[in-house]
Formats: structure tokens, sequence, C-alpha cells
């Protein structure tokens, strides 16, 4: 099953580029979220691309990164921000409430939400697929970061790789033992607690 799904993410990056766009806030990895992801996915033959947004630098502040996929290295030529994703990962559900989230996300895309609620909570952003974890409570058992700080980068990730179908779990576990600095072991076993606790809606 999870062979058959990676086929066909390749087939549909073959077709063109697939973008993801990632929101956090400063300070709780969004960019070293994405670094994972793209290391990720090139573990599983697909090309990426990836790179923050640089702006208000400050702790606590939106900060988003970006990851493009291509089956083809040469078919990604453009280095700008990606203003139409087809999914997004949110690392902190309060920014939805802070900023249009959405913006540009193609129908039917799938966007991840570090949340406990259930994805039925998030209904109204509109027509898209919604996937919540507990990132932050899987952070905290995992003692990732602080009780007032986790890290939920890696956590969210295993969400991701559930619901989208790649990069497969053991890549992606590849990817944070090889590019998380601190707790990589722990890390690993965040991003595997979330591969098997996200909900997903039922449309």
């Amino acid at each position: 099953m999870r062979q058959e799904m990676l086929e066909r993410i390749l087939k549909q990056i073959n077709d063109g580029i697939t973008e993801i766009r990632l929101h956090g806030r400063g300070g709780q990895g969004a960019v070293l979220a994405s670094k994972i992801l793209s290391k990720a996915f090139y573990n599983d033959g697909i090309c990426p691309q990836t790179f923050p947004k640089y702006g208000v630098e400050r702790r606590g502040a939106p900060a988003a990164a970006f990851v493009r996929l291509s089956a083809n290295t040469s078919l990604i030529q453009i280095r700008c921000e990606i203003y139409r994703p087809h999914h997004l990962i949110v690392l902190d559900s309060t920014l939805i409430n802070q900023i249009n989230i959405v913006e540009g996300l193609r129908e039917s895309g799938w966007i991840v939400i570090n949340s406990a609620d259930a994805p039925a909570r998030f209904a109204s952003l509109g027509p898209f697929r919604i996937a919540t974890v507990d990132a932050t409570g899987i952070a905290l058992a995992h003692r990732l970061g602080s009780k007032t700080s986790p890290v939920t980068n890696s956590a969210i990730l295993g969400a991701f790789s559930k619901v989208y179908g790649s990069p497969r779990l053991e890549s992606l576990l590849e990817s944070i033992k090889e590019n998380v600095p601190v707790k990589p072991e722990e890390n690993a076993a965040a991003a595997a607690d979330s591969f098997h606790q996200c909900r997903t809606d039922s449309r």
C-alpha cells in the first residue's frame, strides 16, 4: 500500500511541481522542518528545493518555509516564494486567527495542523482536506523543548507523511536522525507517534 502511494506521488510530481508551505512562529523550527522534509523526499528519489521566508526574525513572530518537489531537477527553475501551495503544514494553530493561512491554497489540498482538536473544528477554512495531530503533546511526552516552548517540528512531519503518503516514514525518520542536532532519537520517536496518532476529516 505504501509503495503504491509513493508511485502515485511520483507520477503526480512527474507531471509538474508540487509545492508545500510551512507556517510556524520564530523559534518553533519551521525552517529546520522544511530541511528535514526535503531530505526525506530526496531519500525517496524525489528532487526537493527548500528555503525560508526571511522577514521579522524575532521569536514568536509568524514565520514560513517552503518546499518544492519534482521528479526532475531541471523542472525546478524558480526560486520565489510559494503563493499557490498544494499543501500546508501548520506548526501553531493560533496562527489561523492571525494570518490568512490558506491564502492561495489549491482546493483539495491537505492542511496538517498541530492541534488536539478534531479536524472538523477547522472545516470553516474551506474545501480542503484537514488533518490534526497533537504535536505539542507528543513533543512534551518525548521531552522535546520545554513545557513552555515544546519543539514540535519533527512530530508534525510524521502526520504529513501519513496523510500525503510520502515521504515514507522510514525515510523521514532517517532524515530526522541525520539533521536534528539535539535528541535525534527522541525526535524520530515523536514523528513515528504523530504518524500513528494523526486524525483526518471525513471529506
